[in-house]
């Protein structure tokens, strides 16, 4: 029976399953994920970039099992590793249908920004920001928004994003609209965006 128990419980290690939260004290939660034993996991994972952690006791909520018992006799847990699990799974879906995913740029770092993809975080280039040279990102910061999956690469945790790709695509798209609509013959006002010796570009 001891054996058995053993197994049952190496089994839940690098697993994510649903827990309870039997206690908040001061800035960790204690979950109990039915191993007899307890977690504690700081209220700081379970919150959103730019967003409070939003927890009572008695919420059921999923953790990623590292470890099913540590020196102190407690479940070594981790919400953000299940969070990115969770996302993960989700995004490697998206990649593979080359669909677009939601999104929101939270952070500056060298060469471009940081985006929180529900729970992964990932890469975006200064070049990828925009179809034109962006010298204000504030705008664009904290706000859900589509972004195109260029590269991802589990084993390094690395994700690479684009919200230029979406913009050209949305572009692309008016542009056919507009030319459907477009007859011999018709009139229509137009800008002038360059003059060349060879004439202009309308």
């Amino acid at each position: 029976m001891l054996e058995a128990s053993l197994v049952d419980r190496q089994d839940f290690e690098d697993t994510v399953v649903k827990g309870k939260i039997t206690a908040i004290e001061k800035d960790v939660a204690v979950i109990d994920v039915g191993l007899k034993t307890e977690g504690r996991v700081p209220l700081k994972e379970f919150s959103q970039p730019g967003k409070p952690a939003d927890l009572s006791v008695g919420d059921t909520v999923e953790v990623f099992v590292e470890r099913v018992e540590n020196a102190n006799g407690e479940a070594v847990i981790s919400r953000e590793k299940a969070r990115r699990e969770e996302a993960w799974d989700r995004l490697e879906k998206t990649f593979e249908k080359n669909e677009r995913v939601d999104g929101e740029i939270f952070n500056r770092v060298k060469g471009g920004f940081t985006v929180d993809l529900g729970g992964a975080v990932a890469f975006l280039p200064g070049s990828q920001v925009d179809i034109r040279p962006v010298r204000d990102a504030g705008p664009l910061m904290n706000i859900p928004q589509p972004f195109r999956i260029l590269k991802m690469d589990k084993r390094r945790g690395n994700i690479v994003v684009s919200r230029r790709a979406i913009l050209e695509e949305d572009r692309a798209e008016q542009r056919q609209e507009v030319v459907k609509e477009l007859n011999e013959g018709d009139e229509r006002e137009g800008i002038v965006k360059n003059i060349t010796e060879y004439g202009a570009f309308v």
